[in-house]
C-alpha cells in the first residue's frame, strides 16, 4: 500500500522581474513585472511504505519545493498529495505526529543552546513520555556517539556533529515518514559516512519509509534502491539506480593491459580514448558493440588484461542534467 500518493501536483510562483538602473527601479513601483515559475509540474509519484527512495535533480529541479509541499510548508497551486492519508498543508496535528523533515541547510536547533534543551523542547511539543524519551534519546545518541556532546552548545559543535543533532532531534518522536533534503551537505567523508551508516542501519531495523534528496551519488547509492530524477519540476525517470545507466548511458568503458609499457598505436579507430597510462589504456565505447569490439581488438593485439565497466554514476546523472538542460523550457 502506497504512504506517500501524489496525484497530477503542481507549485507556480510570481518572481518580481527588476530591471536594471536607477530610473526602471522608480518606474517599477507603479508598475511591477512579474514572471511565474513552475517549480513543480504536475508529477505523480506514490511510494510504499518502508522505501528508501532517492529525489535527484539539478539545483532548481524542483526537489525541494516537492518536499516542502508533502510537509505542509507550502501549499500547492494545484493537485493532490497524501502522506499516510493526510494531505499535508491541512497541517492537522496528528500528521504532524508522524513525519519529520531535515533539512541539511537550515537549523531547528537552538544556536547557543545545548542540544540536550532543543531535545526537550521537542519533547514538550510532541507530548513525548518521559520514559520513552529517554530511551530513544539514550540510543539514538548511541548509535550516532554524540552520547557526551549533549550539554555541549550547538555552535561549538562540528558541522558532522551538528547534522548528527538535527537528525536525533527529527527522530525523538519516533516519525514513519522521514524527508531529507541534503543531509550530508557540505560534510567530510568520514562524517557523510557516518550519516549513511545510521539512516542505513535506522531504517532497516524501523522499516521507516524515507525521501532523500542529495546532490552527492555515494548518498544514494549507498542508500537507495529506488531512484525518481526530477528535472524542471517534472518526474524524468523512476526506477532502478542501475536503471539508471542503461536508459541514460550508451557507453561503457573498456580497461585495456598491454604486456609491454609500449602501448600500440591506433587505437583510437575503436573507441576515444580517456586515459592513457601506459601499459593501461581506457577506451570509451558504444555498449552494444562490446563482443564485435573485443574481438576485433584481441585479433591485432595482444592484451595481457582487459576489463568493462559502466561509466561512474556520477558521469551519467551529469549526462543527464546537462541533455536536460538543452532541451527547449517546457510551456
Amino acid at each position: 500500500m502506497a504512504i506517500i500518493e501524489i496525484e497530477r501536483l503542481a507549485k507556480s510562483y510570481r518572481v518580481y522581474q527588476k530591471k536594471e538602473g536607477l530610473l526602471a527601479s522608480v518606474g517599477g513601483l507603479f508598475r511591477r513585472q512579474h514572471r511565474e515559475v513552475q517549480a513543480v509540474r504536475d508529477i505523480d509519484l506514490h511510494v510504499e511504505a518502508g522505501e528508501f527512495v532517492a529525489f535527484l535533480g539539478p539545483n532548481g529541479a524542483g526537489k525541494t519545493t516537492t518536499l516542502k509541499l508533502l510537509s505542509g510548508v507550502i501549499t500547492p497551486t494545484r493537485g493532490m498529495a497524501r502522506v499516510m492519508g493526510h494531505v499535508p498543508w491541512e497541517r492537522s496535528n496528528a500528521y504532524r505526529r508522524r513525519f519529520a523533515l531535515v533539512m541539511g541547510q537550515k537549523n531547528q536547533l537552538w544556536w547557543d543552546l545545548p542540544a540536550q534543551e532543543s531535545f526537550r523542547l521537542h519533547q514538550q511539543i510532541y507530548g513525548i513520555e518521559a520514559a520513552e524519551f529517554e530511551r530513544v534519546r539514550d540510543e539514538l545518541t548511541s548509535l550516532l556517539d554524540v552520547r557526551s556532546l549533549l550539554g555541549q552548545p550547538v555552535r561549538e559543535l562540528s558541522l558532522g556533529e551538528r547534522m548528527k543533532m538535527e537528525l536525533i532531534a527529527a527522530l525523538l518522536h519516533s516519525p514513519e515518514v522521514l524527508f531529507l533534503d541534503e543531509p550530508t551537505i557540505g560534510l567530510d567523508v568520514i562524517a557523510q559516512h557516518n550519516i549513511q551508516t545510521f539512516l542505513r542501519h535506522y531504517q532497516e531495523t524501523r522499516g521507516i519509509t524515507i525521501l532523500l534528496t542529495s546532490h552527492y551519488m555515494k548518498d544514494v547509492a549507498a542508500l537507495c534502491r529506488r531512484v525518481v530524477i526530477i528535472a524542471r519540476g517534472r518526474i524524468v525517470y523512476d526506477g532502478s539506480l542501475s536503471g539508471i545507466i542503461d536508459q541514460f548511458s550508451g557507453h561503457k568503458v573498456v580497461t585495456l593491459v598491454f604486456p609491454t609499457e609500449v602501448v600500440p598505436t591506433g587505437l583510437e579507430r575503436f573507441g576515444e580514448v580517456i586515459s592513457h597510462q601506459a601499459p593501461r589504456v581506457k577506451l570509451k565505447v558504444d555498449r552494444n558493440g562490446i563482443g564485435e569490439l573485443l574481438s576485433a581488438i584481441l585479433a591485432e593485439h595482444t592484451i595481457e588484461d582487459v576489463s568493462v565497466e559502466d561509466p561512474p554514476l556520477e558521469e551519467v546523472i551529469a549526462e543527464v542534467f546537462s541533455s536536460i538542460a538543452k532541451e527547449p523550457a517546457p510551456v
